[in-house]
């Protein structure tokens, strides 16, 4: 990842709020990408009407073909990206594609035509809404809105996901420590998990902390006898 990458990406990890459908009534802040004055006109009147509608929104535009893209993005901080790329060449997706797998952020990306292909790669890419020749103001609102929630919905599959993956990392070092237990204080399952989790609470560590720790410890004694 290059400095341009880094710098973007500790940006969105720090800020991961924003209003509008479900939100406080902040006013968003959106990004609108385009090079094409016009096709950015529609999405700011788009924009401007949401605004009219109930959600308040500040509206910044850039264009996709400026140097230093992900800087530029990050020092706006933008609550939801909207990218406008009429017939992009494949050069100019992987680039949008690349701002969509850093910001963290709603994306919606308007394409004037595409195939099943793209399409792929921009779930892949984490695009929430990739809209197809579907560029219309009166349209706009309901696209915001729809990015928002899509976005939303993936962000707390993929917490979940990950608090289970934890989970499940974690029985796997508390079994191995009081594996490790049982067999140096010769005491069954239940008494080694109960010395497990008072000494965690003895040391106000988490009883899976100290499950790692302990299967460390242990891995480095035995390599250790292994040299001997």
């Amino acid at each position: 990842m290059d400095a341009r990458a880094r710098t973007f990406l500790a940006v969105a990890e720090t800020s991961d709020d924003f209003g509008g459908p479900g939100g406080s009534q902040k006013p968003l802040r959106i990004l609108i990408i385009d090079e094409n004055a016009v096709r950015a006109a529609i999405l700011e009147e788009g924009l401007r009407d949401s605004s009219a509608m109930g959600t308040p929104v500040v509206v910044h535009k850039i264009g996709h073909e400026a140097g230093d893209l992900l800087p530029r993005i990050a020092a706006i901080d933008p609550d939801v990206i909207l990218i406008d790329l009429e017939n992009p060449s494949r050069d100019t997706l992987e680039q949008m594609f690349q701002v969509s797998r850093l910001a963290k952020r709603p994306i919606a990306m308007f394409v004037d035509q595409s195939d099943s292909e793209t399409v792929q790669a921009a779930i892949d890419a984490g695009v929430s809404a990739y809209v197809v020749d579907g560029l219309r103001r009166e349209r706009v609102k309901s696209i915001l809105d729809l990015t928002i929630s899509r976005f939303r919905a993936f962000d707390r599959l993929q917490r979940e996901l990950s608090e289970a993956k934890s989970a499940l990392e974690d029985r796997k070092f508390v079994d191995q420590a009081k594996a490790i237990v049982m067999k140096q204080k010769r005491i069954d399952e239940q008494s080694a998990y109960a010395l497990l989790r008072r000494t965690a609470m003895n040391q106000n560590r988490k009883i899976a902390d100290l499950a790692r720790a302990l299967v460390a410890a242990a891995a480095l004694l035995d390599a250790g006898d292994g040299n001997d």
